[in-house]
């Protein structure tokens, strides 16, 4: 990965589920919405002055979106923020930088 580039899309594993897991809140908040299924499904990273995740997450029937969430860095207390949401969209469509 260069610098400030993104990674390829990778699996989304447990570390990922559990950052979904902790902005669902927020994501349903902005969404105007609940989801009963919130499921981390892949992912792409990107080293800045912390980690920003890409992650498209499945919400129930053929339903996905995309979230955008900083990851601090521990120095700076390594706190979750949402930066981003992107509603309707399919397991098809590619995670791109937003």
């Amino acid at each position: 990965m260069m610098c400030g580039g993104t990674t390829d899309v990778k699996d989304a594993d447990e570390s990922v589920q559990q950052i979904c897991n902790k902005v669902k809140s927020h994501v349903e908040q902005k969404a105007g919405k609940t989801y009963d299924v919130f499921t981390a499904k892949s992912y792409k990273s990107q080293l800045v002055a912390g980690t920003n995740f890409f992650i498209k997450v499945h919400v129930g029937g053929d339903d996905h979106l995309h979230i955008r969430v900083w990851e601090k860095l521990p120095c700076n207390g390594g706190d979750l923020e949402l930066s981003g949401i992107q509603l309707s969209k399919s397991h098809h469509d590619p995670i791109e930088y937003f």
